[in-house]
């Protein structure tokens, strides 16, 4: 009964964090999005195999693979794409004499949790690249296979020779196999600065090719990371391994107190490589021998890797902000995802006509990354759901300088970010766009201006503001009376340039466009714009409103 009831639970707990990660979409959408990923997943592979181009970025397409595998396990579906395979074929592939084994990645609790349980540790860069197997015989390179699934890969040996990183005879006639890297070699690389180097894509465009030149075969450089019929001990591998003209030594280090994984973590990320990393991996000295070595993840070594520069995050929705210029600005809202430690929810696409450029809908998949590590953005559509959400996104023309200065339907975003920035130019303390809201909908503010008329009585009608709040807002509104006429008219939003004219209301609302070409700083388009201005109805029926409140320059 225990024991039912202990799987019972287990099986509770995986169903249970499984299906929070599961899309709220009916089985046959879901279905008809996982066939679409897995149709584009194919698209990118062959791309990056067969025409040696990388169609999105490394990460994105781990993340990406990772989504789709999420998608099919909640379909009941055993995932069926192997994420490290971008550069497998069916043709021309040979079985891995030992098995190119992924590794387990690793946050800092799991890192603390390995290291703490272990001996004899060592870390090493993970090298970005591309994984292979090298097959000597009597010192002769006689095999060379690429990563593929793990057991099979392609048959590279006829373009590694013509790597001059890998030597197709070694110093000593030996019988080995090694594990390693082939990467892009880089100068001065820091990866901290400069993560998306497209170091893997860049390999396996020149494995593909069918006639490199000498250069790009010159840039691909070697990183042997394991030796699985190798000597015993990690000093006795690396020795050897120098003494064939291998250099791991050079970034294979002992763990210890002095120096642990996140000195060594921190220090690679931020110093000059001659490659590309994302990470690092910890390994034990000690491994078992080949014979029980297979494709699946070791239990020895984890990886480590470095904070995702861009995250995959999927569409909820969009929301169209309408600022006080009448500017419109789309908000994409997005399932969260956790970019350098930061919880994104939320990016700005900047306008209108980017959103309609990329035409982003819910359910689709964007690329997010933080510009200056601050800000974040939406780099890129990484593919669109198969199912449209019909979208009505406002009239460009619909909003401008001039429009909403009431409100009437439509108008309530733009009305409020006029109200917020008159607010700030006539220096009310207090007084954000949390109350300006509160007085809209309780229908005491529908116009720029009618808090001018307001009573202490009308204004506690609005939710939230009490008898106290309500007199300190009504201080607020008498001061606000007295600012400078040059306050007042950037607070109705004026264009910048009537503040350099010394004149009251009536003489600017008389100025032509050639007098108001004439105020430095001032040039056509600026003129045209002061001219609308000053002769809208609503602009001088809001003059003639702060003349009767005595206002200084009405």
């Amino acid at each position: 009964m225990r024991t039912w009831l202990l799987g019972s639970l287990i099986w509770l707990v995986t169903f249970s964090a499984q299906a929070a990660n599961c899309p709220a979409w009916p089985k046959e959408r879901l279905t008809n999005e996982s066939q679409a990923l897995a149709e584009q997943v194919q698209r990118w592979d062959i791309a990056y195999h067969d025409e040696g181009v990388a169609l999105v970025d490394d990460a994105l397409y781990d993340q990406a693979v990772e989504r789709l595998a999420t998608w099919q396990r909640c379909l009941g579906i055993e995932p069926n794409h192997r994420p490290l395979s971008r550069v497998t074929h069916s043709r021309g592939t040979l079985d891995h004499p030992a098995a190119q084994r992924g590794l387990n990645k690793a946050d800092e609790d799991e890192v603390r949790r390995f290291t703490s349980r272990r001996e004899d540790l060592w870390i090493q860069p993970k090298v970005d690249g591309v994984a292979i197997t090298l097959r000597y015989a009597d010192g002769e390179l006689v095999e060379a296979v690429s990563r593929g699934d793990g057991e099979r890969g392609q048959d590279w040996t006829n373009r590694v020779r013509q790597l001059p990183a890998v030597p197709n005879t070694l110093p000593e006639p030996i019988s080995a196999l090694f594990q390693g890297e082939l990467y892009w070699q880089l100068n001065q690389h820091v990866q901290a600065r400069s993560p998306a180097s497209g170091a893997r894509g860049a390999v396996a465009g020149a494995m593909a090719q069918s006639s490199p030149t000498a250069a790009t075969l010159e840039r691909i450089g070697l990183f042997v990371w394991g030796w699985p019929d190798g000597p015993t001990t990690m000093e006795d591998r690396l020795a050897q391994l120098s003494a064939l003209g291998f250099n791991t030594a050079d970034y294979t280090y002992p763990l210890d107190d002095r120096r642990d994984a996140n000195y060594w973590r921190d220090n690679w990320f931020n110093n000059p490589l001659p490659f590309a990393t994302d990470g690092v991996v910890i390994k034990q000295a000690e491994r078992p021998g080949l014979r029980r070595w297979s494709s699946s993840p070791p239990e020895w070594a984890i990886a480590w890797k470095y904070t995702a520069q861009q995250a995959l995050a999927e569409v909820r929705g969009i929301e169209f902000r309408v600022g006080r210029t009448g500017r419109v600005t789309p908000l994409v809202w997005l399932n969260p995802v956790l970019l350098e430690g930061r919880r994104i929810s939320r990016v700005s696409l900047g306008s209108l006509a980017r959103w309609e450029s990329l035409d982003i809908r819910p359910g689709d998949q964007v690329a997010v990354s933080l510009a200056g590590l601050t800000i974040p953005q939406l780099t890129e559509v990484v593919w669109h759901t198969q199912e449209r959400s019909p979208l009505s996104a406002p009239s460009a023309q619909r909003y401008h300088l001039l429009s909403c200065f009431e409100l009437t339907p439509g108008c309530e975003a733009q009305l409020l970010a006029r109200l917020s920035y008159l607010g700030e130019e006539l220096g009310m303390q207090g007084v954000g766009e949390g109350t300006w809201q509160a007085l809209m909908d309780a229908g005491v503010v529908t116009q720029l201006l009618d808090w001018l008329n307001a009573e202490p009585r009308q204004l506690q009608e609005a939710y939230g503001i009490g008898q106290v709040t309500a007199a300190a807002l009504t201080e607020q509104f008498q001061i606000a009376q007295g600012k400078p006429f040059a306050a007042w008219l950037s607070a109705l939003g004026a264009q910048p340039g009537s503040e350099a004219v010394r004149a009251d209301w009536n003489e600017l609302a008389s100025y032509q466009r050639e007098e108001w070409q004439a105020v430095p700083g001032v040039g056509p388009v600026r003129a045209d714009a002061l001219v609308a201005f000053f002769s809208h109805p609503e602009i001088q029926r809001m003059a003639r409103q702060l003349n009767e409140a005595g206002v200084a320059g009405f």
